[in-house]
């Protein structure tokens, strides 16, 4: 039978660390939280409340080297790596049960997530499955660092786990402006360490042609008036991002 601990990052994260937490409790034998030192709210006052939690208040130094340092702190060999805007479900936990007792044979393991934007599961815009790694032996997987978008570098196929895990990634549009601004920053500087140049095409029609992809070829309009805003601020979020680069560009040369 093989242990699993859980790492989670978390700041101001009162609306959500509760639901992670509880969602865990089944199937997952130590849970490690790292708390942003900055955190103004009562994450902490809630996290206090778990007897089966590790946590410590940090200062943030990126998203792998965070959660590299978390992963440092575990006892267990195996890893589940789930942000505090997320829930194991209960299928999932069932399924993570049965596989305790058994013996795993690949590395890492991914798992489809179920992403509700402004309170509705979003079924298509490329959102569902969205499959992510996140299942890991520790001593054969290593986070990649990248400012934003971190992944798990290892060797072979990852295996498959069935059930979801839900991710309420943006319960309002003033929630998804709040990381905005952040996220575009980092993907904007992660595109100039890659050496990627800019140009006034991307600039103009990458975004049109994401809403497209999304909004029509990924069937967003099944998603009704949620699809068509979540495609319309994803084509924002790409022209912004682009339009960082260029501005970035500007003060290198």
């Amino acid at each position: 039978m093989i242990k699993i601990s859980s790492v989670v990052l978390a700041k101001n994260e009162e609306a959500n660390i509760k639901r992670c937490i509880e969602s865990q409790l089944n199937c997952i034998d130590e849970i490690v939280v790292l708390i942003d030192n900055l955190t103004t709210d009562k994450t902490e006052e809630i996290v206090r409340r778990y007897d089966k939690v590790k946590y410590e208040s940090v200062k943030w130094n990126g998203y792998a080297k965070t959660k590299m340092y978390g992963v440092s702190k575990t006892t267990n060999r195996w890893i589940f790596w789930i942000d505090a805007d997320e829930e194991i479900t209960p299928e999932l936990s069932d399924e993570i049960l049965t596989m305790k007792n058994a013996s795993p044979t690949y590395p890492a393991y991914s798992v489809a997530r179920r992403a509700f934007f402004l309170g509705k599961w979003i079924k298509h815009c490329g959102w569902y499955p969205g499959r992510v790694v996140r299942l890991f032996d520790k001593e054969r997987v290593k986070f990649k660092d990248k400012e934003v978008h971190e992944h798990l570098d290892f060797k072979g196929e990852a295996g498959i786990l069935k059930n979801d895990l839900n991710h309420y990634t943006d319960p309002s549009i003033e929630h998804y402006y709040e990381k905005f601004n952040r996220y575009t920053s980092l993907a904007a500087k992660d595109l100039l360490n890659r050496n990627k140049a800019f140009s006034l095409t991307g600039l103009l029609f990458r975004p049109f042609f994401l809403f497209i992809k999304m909004y029509i070829f990924r069937l967003g309009f099944l998603d009704g008036k949620h699809g068509l805003i979540l495609s319309a601020l994803s084509a924002n979020y790409v022209f912004t991002k682009y339009a960082k680069l260029w501005e970035l560009s500007r003060k290198e040369s």
